[in-house]
């Protein structure tokens, strides 16, 4: 068929034609949003999930809901190596301009700039250039301190979005690369503003280590935030994600090609997306047939392991991969440390280093105590594949 109409929409972050199954999180957003906008109590909260479950579309969607909304939303991601103050000054700085107006003078929005220009003045890093056009307000986001300055600064922001009867929408991706002390200053800030019911809401995500991250961080971040869980799809709503974008084209699948694609992906977004998109391009005509999605599979698994799997395994030092084939060797998991440790032929405490590692890139997370499992799903498969 035509590969110029393809409605399938494989990517990282790629909004897919059909959002399915998410119904629930949406509505939570848009109440979440209108109750903060009328200065009403509502717990900001953190998408958990893992790869490929659609957490970064998920908060294009929120981003888009709060702009609507009449929000100012600044959506970020959060990538390993990078200080959470080197990660917002950029985009509180961009927040406080979007406030301000040549109309009318604004106090609580000078002062709002002020004091990011007392915060900037503490964080080691070189801002020349980098103008807000005021001088630092002497006393406020001043003390080198993060877990104190932090919270000054988000505190002047939320009374200038007051000032200016606007609300505002921190966004922010793969949250579970912010080092826990500066996490515990983050949520601090929105303890803050919620006692103060201040007009700032924190939408995140991450990985299913987020929740113990924040749990360490600060004890009272589960009655802070909301956890929701973003999982893959259930049978029904995986097939609404596979079938209404092609029902839209014309097309339609064999009861059989659905099962197929389900069965092969398990219902995670991400491959759904990438199945769809390979079996369309190989279908001579509509209906697509269950042969043609074997035969996409092929291209379909030779394109995830050349992206999606090999991406992240590259990242990784030779110990780290053979912990990763070792949990492979035993399944998808999840795994006892016990088990990887003998799958290896070592003792527990010899490889803790390596796992403390992989959490911390991304790969594994604990489920529960002294378990493993993979953050990728169908991880374990690719491994099967590249072992030599």
């Amino acid at each position: 068929m035509d590969a110029v109409t393809n409605p399938y929409a494989p990517g990282a972050g790629s909004q897919p034609p059909e959002l399915a199954g998410r119904d629930e999180l949406i509505q939570k957003t848009k109440t979440t949003l209108a109750r903060v906008k009328m200065g009403r109590q509502a717990k900001s909260f953190m998408l958990v999930g893992l790869r490929g479950v659609g957490k970064t579309v998920l908060l294009n969607k929120i981003q888009e809901i709060a702009e609507k909304s009449g929000y100012v939303a600044i959506l970020l991601e959060s990538p390993e190596g990078k200080s959470l103050p080197e990660l917002l000054i950029p985009c509180l700085r961009k927040i406080l301009f979007k406030l301000d107006t040549k109309e009318m003078v604004n106090e609580s929005v000078k002062r709002g700039m002020m004091v990011l220009r007392s915060f900037i003045s503490t964080v080691k890093v070189n801002w020349e250039g980098f103008d807000i056009g005021v001088d630092p307000e002497v006393g406020s986001a001043d003390s080198g301190d993060l877990e104190a300055d932090l919270p000054d600064l988000v505190e002047a922001i939320g009374v200038a979005a007051k000032s200016r009867q606007s609300s505002v929408a921190i966004i922010i991706d793969e949250l579970q690369y912010v080092p826990e002390v500066e996490f515990s200053a983050l949520i601090m800030a929105m303890h803050r503003v919620a006692q103060k019911q201040l007009p700032i809401v924190l939408i995140a995500a991450g990985l299913p280590q987020l929740v113990g991250l924040a749990g360490r961080s600060k004890s009272y971040a589960e009655r802070l935030f909301d956890y929701p869980k973003i999982d893959k799809l259930s049978y029904e709503d995986a097939a609404t994600a596979l079938l209404e974008p092609a029902r839209r084209e014309g097309v339609s699948f064999e009861q059989s090609a659905v099962d197929s694609v389900i069965r092969l992906t398990q219902g995670y977004p991400y491959f759904l997306q990438e199945w769809g998109y390979h079996a369309w391009n190989i279908a001579q005509n509509s209906p697509i047939t269950k042969a043609d999605v074997e035969q996409a599979s092929a291209t379909a698994l030779k394109n995830l392991d050349e992206s999606f799997f090999r991406v992240r395994f590259d990242r990784l030092t030779p110990r780290e991969k053979d912990y990763l084939f070792a949990m492979a060797a035993l399944g998808p998991g999840p795994h006892r440390s016990g088990d990887v440790a003998s799958e290896l032929g070592v003792f527990v405490e010899s490889i803790a280093p390596v796992r403390s590692s992989l959490i911390k890139k991304g790969m594994i997370f604990s489920p529960a105590h002294g378990d493993t499992a993979f953050t990728v799903p169908l991880f374990d498969e690719y491994l099967k594949r590249v072992h030599p």
